[in-house]
């Protein structure tokens, strides 16, 4: 687990802290058979709408290509 009470994107946790809980959380990823070598950096692009073609942002499913909501 890894808290992150700023915005839900920054932990108030020292450096050496977050980076014990990242390996705690990449090893049980890799436990439960993701192949991914950084799953949770992977997941952080999906919401970017900038990356092209569906996109999941906070307002829905976003079509880059045409520039709108699905």
């Amino acid at each position: 687990e890894l808290a992150l009470p700023v915005a839900g994107l920054m932990s108030l946790e020292p450096f050496e802290t977050v980076e014990e809980h990242l390996i705690d959380l990449r090893k049980a990823a890799k436990d439960l058979g993701c192949v991914l070598p950084e799953p949770f950096l992977q997941v952080a692009f999906l919401a970017l709408p900038v990356i092209p073609h569906l996109k999941m942002t906070d307002r829905g499913l976003f079509d880059v290509d045409k520039f709108d909501f699905v």
